[in-house]
């Protein structure tokens, strides 16, 4: 049906009341039911209709039908959690239908209105000066003990990081392409798992999309590199741009150093501070209340506020903020924030609030909404972690060491270089239970992880010919 679009466009202008997904799903039985809702999400994203209701009960209307205020309604959080739910979910929230409370509809109904009739605004250094850490909140203590009991990994303290290393591997992918989708990067989760684990660049997407997710996979990478650090210098975090903006900027001089000029947010009247000078004392007081925060959570969403909201890069503000976010949560072993299913709509017009009113609840409201849905991601892979073995851990460059030996001497008896070479490693009562260890990663030796033990192809075929 070549005209659907518009088909669909005239039919909800001719309806007083709106219409609805299942009224249009009746009226053109042939069109896919997805299909029916990707034009709607685009005609509420071009202004033309808007969505009054919730949920099923959503009904669209010609925008001049109704009064701007109206223009966002609540999504039930109850949101599947597979891969073809994860669209089901971003076609939802694009098309308006949020979990919002009260404060957050105002921040909806304020911005609804044609950027170019908003008030200019510029950059307020009282919206920092005013927050003092662990006295002022930007999340309420019942939301940050919600958040921690969702966010729980573990039944203790454990070192920094520890978790996040141990899901290491689905976070780059996740948090990569998650972010980059927030940027209006078109890889699937398919794609980024492909180009991450196997260096696959997917076809037909351009190299700038494949630079993206690249950078964020280095960004996270260093960000676990420096989970252990007391806190998060400047120098860490001009690093961490610079790998995420890294050969993406127009100026290559730009990346990982505080911007030049003034710059221009698009469909916004917010107006960022300007001079290098201003810019770095801002970002060092951002910085050093970042670091003053004791919740992670809070010093997490603090991030999310304040980066953007100073804008102290050329361009690539928002992706470091996201990043930013999470080191507190990685650092203190809680679930990640990876953003998935939470629509480009929903976080632009979040940070706006912030731009243009220095309002939060948006954010907030879309940092819940998102967080738990990364708890819920990441629960099988919770229970799926494996606790180190101990004696393993502790004596790891040693079984390393003896089993390269075992493996460079294929002439000399295995069993007797083991012993030996243990007893020079494990003098204690742990000697036997290493020794057994040793002769198990002998045994499962194999081509994919020669590497941990320094040993090439050659050298595991030698040892194998000559021990049968």
């Amino acid at each position: 049906m070549p005209d659907f679009n518009a088909q669909l466009l005239t039919a909800i202008q001719a309806q007083s009341d709106g219409f609805s997904l299942a009224e249009a799903t009746e009226k053109w039985p042939d069109v896919p039911r997805r299909s029916l809702q990707r034009a709607l999400a685009k005609w509420v994203a071009e202004g033309k209709i808007a969505p009054i209701g919730k949920a099923r009960a959503t009904r669209y209307v010609a925008n001049s039908e109704i009064a701007p205020k109206v223009l966002a309604y609540a999504l039930p959080t109850s949101v599947g959690l597979s891969e073809s739910s994860t669209w089901q979910a971003e076609e939802e929230l694009s098309t308006g239908q949020w979990p919002l409370s009260p404060d957050s509809k105002d921040i909806r109904a304020y911005l609804a209105q044609p950027w170019t009739t908003r008030q200019a605004v510029g950059y307020q250094s009282e919206f920092l000066q005013a927050y003092q850490p662990n006295v002022t909140f930007y999340l309420p203590q019942p939301v940050r003990a919600q958040l921690h009991r969702m966010g729980r990994t573990g039944p203790g303290p454990q070192p920094a990081g520890t978790y996040g290393r141990a899901v290491l591997d689905r976070l780059l992918i996740d948090l990569s392409w998650a972010s980059s989708h927030l940027e209006g990067n078109t890889y699937t989760r398919l794609d980024t798992r492909a180009l991450i684990a196997h260096g696959q660049q997917a076809q037909g997407h351009g190299v700038t999309e494949t630079q993206m997710i690249l950078n964020h996979k280095a960004a996270i990478e260093l960000l676990m590199d420096n989970v252990a650090a007391p806190q998060f210098s400047r120098y860490l975090l001009m690093n961490l741009h610079s790998a995420l903006s890294e050969n993406l900027l127009e100026s290559p001089e730009d990346e990982g150093r505080l911007r030049l000029h003034p710059v221009q947010i698009g469909q916004s009247v917010y107006q960022p501070p300007s001079g290098q000078s201003l810019i770095g004392t801002l970002l060092d007081e951002a910085l050093a209340k970042f670091n003053a925060i004791e919740d992670p959570f809070e010093q997490s969403f603090f991030a999310m506020v304040h980066l953007p909201y100073l804008q102290p890069f050329a361009d690539c503000n928002k992706r470091t903020s996201r990043l930013l976010a999470n080191w507190p949560l990685l650092r203190a072993n809680l679930c990640p924030l990876t953003f998935l299913g939470v629509s480009q709509d929903w976080y632009t017009a979040s940070v706006l609030g912030v731009y243009e009113m220095r309002r939060v609840e948006l954010l907030r409201d879309l940092f819940m909404w998102a967080y738990e849905r990364s708890t819920k991601e990441y629960l099988t892979a919770k229970s799926s972690v494996v606790e180190p073995d101990v004696l393993r851990l502790t004596y790891r460059d040693a079984i390393r060491h003896i089993v390269k030996a075992v493996v460079q001497n294929p002439e000399q008896d295995p069993l007797a270089l083991v012993a030996t070479q243990v007893a020079l490693a494990a003098p204690g009562p742990d000697r036997e239970n290493v020794r057994a260890l040793v002769m198990q990663e002998l045994r499962r030796l194999h081509e994919g992880v020669l590497a941990r033990y320094g040993l090439r192809p050659a050298e595991m075929e030698r040892w194998r010919s000559i021990q049968g």
